[in-house]
């Protein structure tokens, strides 16, 4: 039987660092899924799921010196950007435990019997149960907080489902490295080390959606690899939830009246978002609408000035950086948009940061323009020049789904007078999960009342993948009617012996 070989790649170089694996077989991949299937009744006692989070937390902190180093090298993100990551991934695991341990994501309603209505009530008892084995598809982008230790991982196995893990060639030790750890910490607590595996490869990836005991899948990727997972998920005998997140320009809004306040504070915070992390965070502003007139001239100096003082970087792998290079070409090559500062190119393995202009009513002409409207990975931006509010909203009408929208305002719209900024506020509510304003949408803080979602493409479901909230992807209502108390699931027991929060109807 032959094997392909799955090699580590220094992405400053784009040499083959070290062979961490080889491809699954559809054999394999069947035997982890099986494996992760058979573990499911481990999970079942909470209060072992919230231990086993807090040990892979502490694993992973332990092991942080080991764990950046290894990402480093295969991601070229910097020990910086990584120690923030790895953070944010320990802190995610801790909050799902404290999650399990608080039962409010089971959702637990009773109403009691109610003969005197019409028609009569019956006793109802309603709760949610994990769905079973979990395919996670790691992100490129983020080698921990999206990927084997990383929030769907997390939220899943807190939810009470084993996780089989499509590694991403982009980081493939630091996948193996990670799942060593969380099935250290499985043991641990007396947990088989089957509820998390890894599996690498492209077909292994197929087979693992395709897999009959795979009850859903959660995916952090491109419009193309996402979409064909959704159609493969959809299209199987028995169809199963997709969770993914595949797409989003992240439009801006520049008010004219911002504009005029504080032109080259929204360039210089422009700027530095578009290029945060080589400018390969899925929530970059990849398209700003900005008045023309002097206040959008001084606006747009001032990202000239910045991007242009800004070091070329490395992207994930020489894959993407030809990708990125070949997509501003061909932006850029449209009749009417210009390049203050040319993307691209900034040496045999890196890229330079830039951004493209267009006037409004060139983008509103549709055809070839409509690839402005498409993400390209990487550290640039498309600057809109409008003439009014009439023009801006017209090319926020034309902007498919986002995971977030920005507004930048001025002190005096900020106050909720009815104008623009309240009109603004309407239609970005429509076209994205989150909306900021005067921030930036680089950063995704991990919270309860954060949505990381949006219409299509940026989501292929209406849930959040960031947020006390994600666990929720992988469970289902089940409700129990007239059901005696002995033989009610111990969560819904009329005694409550588990002590969950609950919301009762009737007396």
């Amino acid at each position: 039987m032959t094997t392909t070989p799955v090699w580590s790649v220094d992405p400053r170089t784009g040499k083959q660092r070290e062979q961490v694996a080889v491809e699954a077989t559809s054999q394999e991949v069947d035997e982890a899924v099986r494996a992760a299937h058979a573990a499911r009744g481990a999970l079942a006692d909470a209060t072992v799921r919230a231990a086993f989070l807090r040990a892979a937390a502490a694993l992973l902190d332990e092991a942080a010196a080991h764990v950046i180093e290894a990402a480093d090298a295969e991601t070229a993100l910097g020990p910086g950007r990584l120690t923030g990551e790895l953070a944010r991934t320990t802190g995610q695991l801790r909050a799902f435990a404290d999650a399990v341990d608080e039962g409010a994501y089971l959702d637990v309603r009773i109403d009691r019997a109610d003969p005197s209505l019409s028609p009569p009530r019956p006793e109802l008892r309603r709760y949610k149960v994990p769905l079973g084995v979990v395919a996670v598809y790691a992100a490129s982008n983020f080698p921990l907080a999206f990927s084997v230790p990383g929030g769907d991982t997390a939220s899943a196995l807190a939810a009470g489902c084993p996780v089989v893990v499509k590694a991403h060639p982009d980081h493939p030790a630091t996948s193996e490295l990670c799942a060593s750890l969380l099935r250290r910490a499985a043991a641990a607590v007396g947990l088989p080390a089957e509820v998390v595996s890894v599996v690498h490869g492209f077909d292994a990836g197929l087979e693992l959606i395709r897999h009959p005991l795979v009850a859903a899948a959660g995916f952090t990727g491109s419009v193309r690899g996402g979409r064909a997972l959704f159609d493969a998920a959809a299209a199987r005998p028995v169809p199963i939830p997709f969770h993914g997140e595949l797409g989003s320009l992240n439009p801006v809004v520049v008010t004219p009246a911002a504009a005029a306040e504080r032109a080259e504070e929204i360039g210089a915070g422009l700027a530095g978002s578009v290029t945060l992390g080589v400018g390969q965070f899925c929530v970059k502003p990849g398209l700003v609408l900005v008045p023309e007139g002097v206040a959008g001239d001084r606006l747009t100096g001032a990202l000239t000035k910045a991007l242009g003082e800004t070091e070329p970087g490395v992207l994930l792998d020489h894959r993407m950086r030809e990708n990125f290079i070949s997509g501003v070409r061909e932006r850029a090559g449209l009749p009417g948009v210009d390049a203050p500062v040319t993307p691209g190119s900034g040496g045999e393995h890196t890229v330079g940061a830039g951004y493209l202009t267009v006037a409004a009513g060139d983008l509103l002409g549709g055809g070839a323009y409509d690839l402005l409207l498409e993400e390209c990975f990487g550290p640039v931006t498309v600057v809109v020049r409008y003439a009014d509010q009439g023009e801006a909203g017209a090319v926020l009408g034309r902007l498919p789904g986002n995971l977030s929208a920005t507004l930048q305002l001025s002190a005096a719209e900020t106050q909720g007078a009815p104008g623009p900024a309240t009109e603004l506020i309407g239609q970005v509510t429509g076209l994205a999960g989150r909306i900021v304003v005067n921030g930036w949408p680089t950063g995704v803080a991990v919270a309860p009342a954060q949505h990381h979602g949006g219409p299509y493409p940026a989501a292929t479901s209406h849930s959040t993948s960031v947020g006390g909230t994600a666990i929720e992807r992988w469970l289902r209502p089940v409700a129990y009617q007239s059901v005696p108390d002995a033989l009610l699931p111990a969560e819904l027991r009329e005694a409550n012996p588990l002590g969950l929060p609950r919301r009762v109807t009737g007396g």
